[in-house]
């Protein structure tokens, strides 16, 4: 099989449009206009909006969606927007509560996926904790995802909402992807301890993955984030690693050439 150029296009806070071949695949969907959701227990506010609406993006083979019960991941919008789409893939309990055409994984459970054209890839959802040790009973379950095209995971690694830990480490021991979406921000939403990766945990996924390229999302858009795009590179590239991540502009392709 001819490897393929693939194309990630960042839409806005953890929703990214997936392109390979004719597969159309998109991240935690979220497409609401800025406003307030909610005060408490946990402050949800977005502040910006998506790069493109839901009906210029088009037609879509499937959503990965990390979780369903918190807004930034999956808005009024982008819930609405579920029933048109082929597959779901999600976690267990997220595939209960939406039923229809949503698929739940467990962390490692892999499946084959068929797009409208025909063109298939393979589905593996990864481990992945929302917060730091314990977290679980508050945050929810989450799943990462793999994509393989010739094999399981070969192709891009969607990290979904987590810190880095054993389970993301796993990750790295089972596969090789040529691409690592990291979901960043160094998330705050509930006090002085992180949901989602930081700079540190960036940086372990670097050393984990050293043949990846690196992009971040899910780090603009929300009140709860403490750590931008910018100073995230800036970290990189104290480190000597600018050249491992790959900046995002909403709304603007990035290629990764096959080979």
């Amino acid at each position: 099989m001819a490897l393929k150029d693939l194309k990630l296009t960042l839409i806005g806070g953890p929703t990214v449009l997936i392109e390979y071949g004719s597969l159309r695949i998109l991240t935690d969907p979220t497409f609401d206009p800025p406003g307030l959701y909610r005060e408490t227990p946990v402050r949800f506010e977005k502040t910006s909006g998506p790069a493109l609406s839901v009906e210029k993006i088009g037609k879509l083979d499937a959503v990965l969606l990390s979780h369903d019960q918190h807004y930034d991941n999956l808005d009024a919008s982008g819930r609405a927007m579920l029933p048109t789409v082929g597959r779901i893939y999600t976690t267990k309990v997220g595939a209960e509560r939406l039923g229809g055409n949503a698929i739940g994984l467990a962390p490692f459970e892999t499946c084959g996926f068929e797009g409208q054209d025909g063109e298939r890839l393979f589905v593996t959802a990864t481990a992945a904790r929302h917060g730091p040790v314990g977290i679980e009973p508050i945050s929810g379950d989450v799943v990462g995802f793999a994509l393989g095209a010739e094999k399981p995971g070969d192709l891009i690694y969607v990290t979904g909402d987590t810190v880095w830990f054993d389970g993301t480490a796993e990750v790295s021991r089972q596969f090789s992807p040529r691409v690592v979406l990291m979901f960043t921000g160094a998330a705050e939403p509930r006090g002085r301890f992180h949901m989602t990766m930081g700079s540190e945990d960036a940086l372990e996924a670097a050393h984990a993955f050293p043949r990846a390229k690196l992009v971040a999302a899910h780090n603009e858009g929300w009140v709860h984030f403490r750590e931008s795009q910018d100073q995230l590179a800036q970290t990189f590239s104290t480190f000597k690693l600018a050249d491992r991540l790959t900046l995002f502009e909403k709304g603007k392709p990035v290629v990764f050439e096959a080979g």
